[in-house]
């Protein structure tokens, strides 16, 4: 059995989790190499992904948003259920879609399993875990979206149509939606999740954890934060391959190198945090994103271009996991699942408004202002994140295995 600090989980259970954030990763790597042949496809422009991103949005804001009275509803594995068998029938959907409008009305559906489960699935972690674990249970979505680009560059490479890509994660994601509803009685129940201290009895309203300042500080360095780790996703092939003449292949197999970079930071993270606190490693961490966003925009090789990529995802990796983790310190227990909820509808509106206007601007000013694009917003996030990492510094600046959420004696993972 594996102990928490509030209850014991099967390695079943754990497993099952490190899965879904596997599994939340798959779309996102996915889509990166697909676009240009899914634009090709339905003869599309190269703003369309925009409207994609929309849809995939306003599914995910409506799950995120009430995530928290959701799991007041319901035990968190019928909630990942039902999440995960909407991504399967999203991806299975992308597969068979006959025209773009079927894709982008399937959008909104993956959105609403992609919320539910990250939603859900932060929570969890958040209160059940240390910031140093919750950095290792988020390096599993960097392997799952370093293995998304491995699956569509292999099939494409072989001549085979995008679409067999989806699928073949699709009927993943309906094996994972099975595991979900057999174990459902075995994850937290509805009263857990409501009720995220065993000193509380009440959850927060939404309106009264937006009352507070905090709050909505989180909410802006989510946005910008994901937007910036989707933008650089999602552009990077195409601004190899379009703009600067890679080899598909080629640029196909360097792909994976932003999500490894992604996965091998917050594995080393994890580490990181016993011995140095969440503020500092935030504030190191988005200081590379910018440094890494310069070497793409500099262009003084290839090979440089792709390093930086690679050092983005790498000091990308600690960035959400450990703002997630904290979350509890800033707002508070009763706060918590609902402050949680926001911050990921931040996210899901970060990471669709981002790349879709720096898919408006590559349209108007050329494929090269990704990279000026990318390096402004790391930078405007730097001064997010020391606002942020100031506010409450007395009870965050310690070593993040043995801050507020991991202070009761326990075993972890």
């Amino acid at each position: 059995m594996i102990v928490t600090r509030k209850r014991q989980y099967s390695f079943l259970l754990l497993s099952l989790a490190y899965l879904s954030f596997v599994s939340l990763g798959l779309p996102d790597g996915l889509n990166g190499v697909a676009w240009p042949s899914i634009r090709a496809y339905f003869n599309l422009p190269l703003s369309a992904l925009g409207s994609l991103l929309v849809m995939f949005t306003a599914g995910y804001l409506v799950s995120s948003f009430w995530s928290g009275r959701m799991m007041a509803l319901m035990s968190l594995g019928s909630l990942l259920a039902l999440s995960c068998l909407a991504e399967a029938v999203s991806l299975i959907g992308y597969a068979i879609s006959p025209a773009w409008w079927v894709m982008m009305a399937l959008g909104a559906i993956a959105g609403l399993g992609a919320g539910g489960i990250d939603a859900g699935l932060n929570t969890f972690a958040a209160t059940e875990f240390s910031p140093r674990h919750v950095n290792w249970l988020h390096a599993c979505y960097g392997v799952g979206a370093a293995t998304g680009p491995i699956i569509m560059t292999r099939i494409l490479a072989a001549n085979h149509p995008w679409q067999r890509g989806y699928a073949i994660v699709g009927g993943g994601q309906l094996l994972l939606a099975a595991c979900f509803g057999l174990t459902r009685r075995s994850w937290p129940p509805p009263t857990d999740s409501a009720q995220l201290d065993t000193r509380s009895a009440t959850r927060a309203s939404n309106s009264s954890t937006l009352r507070l300042p905090v709050t909505w500080l989180s909410i802006a360095v989510f946005f910008l934060y994901t937007g910036i780790e989707a933008a650089a996703g999602v552009w990077a092939y195409t601004l190899f391959t379009e703009s600067r003449g890679v080899a598909i292949i080629t640029a196909g197999l360097w792909m994976p190198v932003y999500w490894v970079g992604l996965t091998v930071g917050r594995l080393l993270g994890g580490v990181a945090l016993g011995f140095v606190s969440a503020n500092r490693l935030l504030r190191f961490h988005v200081a590379g994103m910018a440094l890494g966003a310069a070497l793409i925009w500099l262009n003084a090789t290839t090979l440089l271009s792709f390093l930086g990529l690679g050092l983005m995802g790498f000091a990308s990796a600690s960035v959400f996991p450990s703002l997630i983790a904290t979350t509890p310190s800033r707002l508070g227990p009763m706060h918590t699942s609902n402050g949680i909820g926001f911050q990921i509808a931040a996210a899901a509106l970060g990471q669709s408004f981002l790349p879709a206007f720096t898919g408006v601007l590559a349209g108007k000013l050329g494929l090269e202002i990704i990279g000026p694009a990318l390096f402004v917003a790391c930078l405007a996030l730097l001064g997010l994140i020391g606002v942020l990492t100031s506010i409450n510094r007395e009870t965050n600046e310690t070593p993040a295995s043995v801050g507020p959420i991991a202070r009761e004696p326990s075993k972890h993972i």
